[in-house]
């Protein structure tokens, strides 16, 4: 045996060409389009996945000492496994740019000029090739613990316990080690990140507004997002010249994480802070769960304000300072307890007042701050003194309420975009509906979910590692390719690698929300008094400069 072949030890040519059958089918469209770099990191781990299966069939098919086939049947069928999937990759190569333009089009991006199959190759061969060898690194280790085990038992014992010792090192370096590590790190550097104010802006002079020296919040440890909610938005003077009416000054507050040790703590400075600025003695009070960073996304927020007419309050609290996608994996309570938190003290003071002399109330969230929203809002808050309602946009996979509401739709409703009853309760918004149709007039509540056809952070589906999701079996949504096909472990890994590639998309599109597609919720959920269609037409036009700047600059 050569020094190369001792080196990369044993390699399986069936269990390599599962892989490039699940490489094939990497090249099929899912919910977001890839550029060349992405479809081959993408191939690579999908290749490497498909060997890995191969050698585990393999391995249990050994473990039954199950009979080997004859050679020559052996030989026939490798021979026309390999026939076959030479077949598939060629017909799927020459469709895959079409399908990624077709993608790219339906999304109002420009078309891609060529696959860049070499490069595509070439970086799909890089990650094997590194999946390999660190598979490999494991494999050198199992054999090494089970040599150990051989001396003091038997064999078929030895061989559990080596796959259970290295199984349980590898969660507790990956987990308890290096990742538990990152996390902290991550945690600790966004804090220390977020005090430093050298290049900051200065406090608020107004004493009414949060942060200010006559407020109960130090500005010092607000962070980045909640000062640039506090500071941004329209204020009373731009609200007047859209409405024509004199408007008044919109309430925002904002805890930042460093503001209080715990969730408790945060929520409890919130309430002290709103009864401060007044916010309950306004019309509307919405109390906001931020993303993962404490982000809260001006496209939102600025339209309700103008809705109306600045009588309004917003009271949010931080509770990370890591992207969304990881607070999700990593820092899931922390979120849910700092919603509850918040909720349970803001209302539990709200009921306490007169109904006819308290503001209405509504939860909101975007993204992960829905998922934490809807967490909070619990059963028995809604059956004691409910809230007038709720708007959540991009509600995560994960979200309890959101996945049984999602299983209560009408038959014969899409998956993205279903009908819940007779829609007086609950209604569902997109970029192509804003919750305004339904068989009966709303309620005394109202909630409606936002959420887009191409959203994977909504559609993604743990279980696509064997089973298609459910809105891949309805027909697919104007932005949506038509060309899926369904490949277990294959399409969950494309949905998985959707989500990361879903926070660049165009707005409108994947979890990129858009001003003007919360618009039309705002009004159903909220109903602002007097409120036309004319006065949703310019508005729309006022914040047509974008999702990610909202409205508060420009008149139309």
């Amino acid at each position: 045996m050569s020094i190369f072949a001792r080196m990369i030890g044993p390699f399986s040519i069936p269990c390599f060409l599962i892989g490039v059958l699940f490489f094939a089918a990497s090249l099929t469209p899912s919910l977001i389009p890839r550029d060349p770099d992405v479809q081959g990191i993408l191939g690579g781990l999908v290749t490497a996945l498909g060997y890995l299966l191969g050698q585990v069939v393999a391995l249990f098919w050994r473990a039954l000492d199950m009979p080997g086939l004859p050679r020559r049947l052996d030989r026939s069928i490798t021979f026309i496994a390999t026939a076959l999937i030479v077949v598939f990759f060629v017909w799927v190569l020459n469709s895959s740019l079409t399908w990624q333009n077709d993608l790219r089009e339906k999304m109002g991006m420009s078309p891609a000029a060529a696959l860049n199959l070499v490069r595509i190759l070439v970086i799909a061969t890089l990650v094997f090739a590194l999946a390999f060898a660190i598979g490999r690194i494991v494999a050198s280790f199992f054999r090494l613990v089970r040599a150990r085990l051989y001396r003091v038992m038997p064999p078929r014992r030895a061989n559990v316990v080596g796959f259970l010792v290295v199984a349980v090192l590898l969660v507790v370096v990956t987990r308890d080690g290096i990742l538990d590590g990152v996390i902290a790190g991550l945690d600790t550097s966004y804090e220390t990140a977020q005090a430093l104010f050298d290049d900051a802006p200065p406090p608020p002079t107004d004493a009414g507004k949060t942060g200010s020296s006559a407020s109960l919040i130090d500005w010092s440890g607000i962070g980045t997002p909640g000062r640039d909610f506090i500071m941004s938005g329209p204020d009373a003077a731009a609200i007047s010249a859209f409405t024509g009416r004199q408007a008044l000054e919109p309430i925002r507050v904002y805890v930042g994480r460093a503001n209080g040790d715990t969730p408790i703590q945060r929520a409890e400075l919130a309430l002290e802070e709103l009864k401060r600025q007044g916010a309950f003695e306004r019309s509307v009070l919405i109390i906001t769960s931020p993303t993962g960073t404490g982000w809260m996304d001006p496209g939102s927020h600025d339209p309700v304000e103008y809705m109306h007419n600045g009588d309004i309050a917003t009271v949010a609290a931080q509770y990370s300072y890591l992207q969304s996608p990881l607070a999700l994996v990593l820092e899931t309570n922390t979120g849910l307890e700092q919603a509850t938190a918040l909720q349970d003290v803001v209302h539990g003071y709200w009921k306490t007042l007169p109904e006819d002399a308290r503001p209405r109330l509504y939860v909101h969230g975007l993204s992960l701050g829905a998922w934490s929203s809807m967490h909070a809002t619990n059963l028995f808050r809604l059956l004691d003194d409910p809230i007038d309602g709720a708007f959540w946009a991009g509600p995560p996979f994960p979200s309890d309420f959101w996945n049984y509401v999602q299983n209560q739709r009408s038959t014969g409703s899409p998956w993205v975009l279903p009908k819940i009853g007779d829609g007086s309760l609950i209604r569902y918004a997109s970029h192509t509906a804003d919750a305004s149709e339904a068989a009966a007039e709303w309620g005394d509540m109202r909630i409606v979910f936002l959420q887009y056809s191409s959203d994977p952070v909504v559609f993604y589906d743990p279980a696509s590692v064997w089973r298609a999701p459910p809105w891949m079996r309805d027909p697919p949504a104007e932005d949506m390719s038509e060309h899926f096909i369904f490949m277990p472990v294959v399409s969950h890994f494309q949905l998985a690698l959707d989500m990361a590639l879903s926070f660049g998309s165009p707005p409108g599109h994947g979890h990129a929300y858009y001003a003007q597609d919360y618009i039309g919720p705002w009004i159903q959920v909220t109903d602002p008094e007097g409120w036309t269609d004319s006065e949703t037409t310019r508005l729309r036009s006022h914040c047509n400069i974008g999702f990610q700047f909202g409205c508060s600059k420009g008149l139309p």
